[in-house]
């Protein structure tokens, strides 16, 4: 395949490459979706076989140019991070759920921080960048089994809370993280190295505030949907370029721009516009991680990696524990709120990628090949232990243990069905949240979905009632008159 690759011209060589990489990833994605497993899965699976430790399809040359894809990547999942920020969420959210996220994050990663450096003697820099991604959970898996099994109660409404802060306190631990690892790996004899990184950091969130500001004027209601769109992802370059030009993560910067964005418009349709832009963006980002994976490393990985594996789930679990017994909270949540909180994977993979430019190509390497190895591990094992958290928190029944998932949708499928009446009431205002029980589910579900299945805006969107329903009714009513007519005339 390199062969022919080469004997192109350079920019129908890209092109090329790209189509292969999106074809791998479909393909390998059918295979996973039969074993009921996450597409990350498929997708880091189809970047290992057409990389070079299979097939070799893909030049080296041209992987090595594409890390620019992963910081494209982390723009927009830390814009979506941001989006959970509402004040309203927060205000619902209280006390309980910040102290239980902050205690289940930090004890994940300082475990493995304290475990890597004092059990390996590896060093500092390594162990704390570890020890940031370790704070990391992937939401993905876990919605997409309360989705499933239509799981409802007090324990999913704190899960989705906790999963939506969990990112939330990753990029912040790690945004401080890397700046002092960048300033020991820069010798750390100067304390500008440490203190220059911080201050930038502080203005990347200032900018990140200014860039929400912005765009919230210049989105009035009379601009187009392609125009939306192409102003918030110049937005989200110029920041990842402007923080990848003083050498600090973009992460915080974009996360505080959707924070500011959806706290001063409301306007929840942006993020829906852009997560139908996304999914191209993020399977060539997952594929190009499994590609930069180097199975031999995995042979010095060994017990390192298995010990990462271990101790975050123990740290995720513990920390839980702790936290409920100190709010006192309900005995099914203490219980088995640590088994949902295990899958992990974009955030992570991304923030390995840019711990691996901060540190030696061996060590960095070495992370890089923890996380992607592990993370396919938490993705398969992930939805079985959310459904067993599920199952036994009482939000789901028993029976769902011995029932096959085909079957579970099919009973579901009966219950989904919406008079059409109350879908219409539902669609006229999608911006209402009530702060009862599946409050806080509905608004990360309606988050989650595509713009053109809710866009009130739509000139082309089939009215949910058919014309001939109305002429029906107005037949109805048209008859009853006449009864009431003629009775009267009786």
């Amino acid at each position: 395949m390199q062969n022919f690759l080469a004997q192109l011209s350079e920019g129908t060589e890209i092109l090329m490459i790209l189509s292969i990489i999106l074809f791998a990833g479909f393909i390998m994605t059918r295979l996973t979706n039969t074993l009921n497993l996450p597409k990350v899965s498929g997708y880091i699976l189809a970047g290992i076989l057409i990389g070079p430790c299979c097939l070799d399809y893909i030049p080296e040359d041209i992987i090595g140019h594409m890390g620019f894809i992963s910081d494209l990547a982390l723009a927009f999942i830390a814009f979506g991070v941001g989006k959970f920020f509402k004040k309203e969420v927060l205000l619902r959210t209280g006390k309980k759920i910040i102290i239980i996220t902050l205690f289940e994050a930090l004890a994940a990663g300082i475990l493995v921080t304290l475990f890597v450096k004092l059990i390996f003697g590896l060093e500092w820099e390594f162990s704390l960048l570890l020890g940031a991604i370790a704070t990391a959970t992937a939401p993905a898996s876990t919605m997409m089994t309360i989705n499933q099994y239509k799981a409802k109660g007090e324990f999913v409404d704190t899960l989705l809370q906790i999963v939506a802060l969990d990112d939330v306190v990753c990029l912040l631990a790690f945004s401080i993280v890397s700046a002092i690892a960048s300033g020991k790996a820069a010798g750390g004899a100067s304390i500008d190295d440490i203190v220059f990184p911080l201050v930038y950091n502080l203005l990347a969130i200032l900018l990140g505030f200014f860039c929400g500001y912005f765009l919230s004027r210049l989105l009035i209601p009379t601009r187009s949907k392609d125009n939306r769109l192409i102003l918030v992802i110049a937005m989200l370059l110029g920041i990842s370029g402007i923080c990848a030009a003083v050498n600090i993560s973009p992460l915080l910067s974009c996360m505080v721009f959707g924070a500011a964005y959806i706290n001063l418009t409301e306007d929840k349709k942006l993020f829906r516009q852009i997560n139908n832009f996304t999914p191209p963006i993020m399977s060539i980002f997952f594929i190009v991680s499994g590609m930069n994976l180097d199975l031999h490393a995995l042979k010095t990985v060994g017990i390192i990696g298995i010990s990462y594996f271990a101790v975050r789930i123990v740290g995720k679990y513990v920390g839980t524990y702790v936290s409920c017994l100190v709010t006192d909270t309900a005995p099914s949540i203490r219980n088995y709120m640590g088994l949902a909180l295990i899958p992990q994977a974009g955030v992570a993979i991304g923030l390995a990628f840019l711990g691996q430019r901060m540190l030696p190509k061996e060590t960095g390497s070495l992370m890089l090949a923890i996380i992607l190895s592990s993370s396919v591990l938490y993705e398969m094992i992930g939805p079985v232990c959310a459904k067993l958290a599920l199952v036994f928190s009482g939000c789901i029944p028993s029976e769902h243990l011995l029932k096959t998932d085909s079957e579970t949708e099919e009973k579901h499928e009966k219950s989904e069905e919406i008079p059409e009446e109350k879908e219409i009431q539902k669609e006229a205002d999608p911006t209402d949240y009530s702060a009862g029980e599946e409050s806080f589910a509905e608004m990360v579900a309606e988050m989650n979905a595509g713009v053109d299945e809710r866009d009130d805006d739509d000139i082309e969107k089939v009215i949910p009632v058919p014309a001939e329903k109305e002429k029906d009714k107005e037949k109805e009513k048209k008859k009853k008159k006449h009864r009431k007519m003629e009775r009267k005339g009786a």
